[in-house]
């Protein structure tokens, strides 16, 4: 379980958002809206990389502002628009998440061959296109035993052959969690999504 606390986060004299305690069950969950509503932040916040007031904890005890190390562990996170340092091959990237996050090469090769990620793998990535770059960000989020998957807009830039292998990658990966942002129309009959929220004057309302 999640149990987001208080959550404020604010730029200057600008309040961003403000949030009121919301407890996440294990499950799927779908925040939707336009760009600019504040999905990326909060998720950006819930996955440790903005800063902000309040608290996250997970399953009751594992604090992200005191425990920053062991909650980050537990979660993984693909942004909306994944970029990465160019001259790092994405085979590199893959090595160092197995080894700070677990898994192993016959999971990586199952996430290989789901999201279609041909053998561009071994080249910088630099050379990547955006497409490339989003399954790289799709497949490292995938690598270990994380409890939650935090998804930044995974839908973008994916063929449409892509996208369904991926809403079925996380309808079957039935012991995770997932908070997902999308601006894109998800069937109801692709992902069981245990609630749907909008960001409302600020915080997350159920839709």
């Amino acid at each position: 379980m999640l149990l987001i606390r208080s959550l404020i986060i604010s730029y200057g004299n600008y309040e961003v958002l403000n949030m009121a305690d919301i407890h996440f069950p294990k499950a799927s969950y779908w925040i939707k809206g336009a760009n600019g509503s504040g999905k990326s932040t909060f998720l950006k916040a819930i996955a440790g990389i903005t800063p902000f007031k309040g608290d996250v904890l997970l399953n009751g005890n594992i604090s992200l502002q005191k425990n920053p190390v062991a909650y980050r562990a537990a979660i993984n996170y693909a942004p909306a628009e994944p970029a990465y340092p160019s001259f790092l091959k994405g085979e590199e990237l893959v090595q160092y998440y197995m080894q700070t996050k677990g898994g192993n090469r016959y999971q990586v090769a199952d996430l290989k061959s789901i999201l279609n990620i041909d053998d561009y793998l071994g080249n910088a990535c630099g050379s990547y296109s955006s497409g490339m770059l989003k399954k790289l960000s799709l497949l490292l989020a995938f690598i270990g035993s994380s409890e939650w998957i935090f998804l930044d807009e995974p839908f973008t830039t994916l063929d449409a052959a892509t996208q369904l292998a991926l809403q079925q990658l996380i309808q079957n990966s039935t012991d995770k969690g997932f908070i997902i942002t999308s601006h894109h129309d998800i069937p109801v009959t692709a992902i069981s999504f245990k609630s749907v929220y909008g960001i409302h004057h600020k915080t997350l309302k159920l839709e």
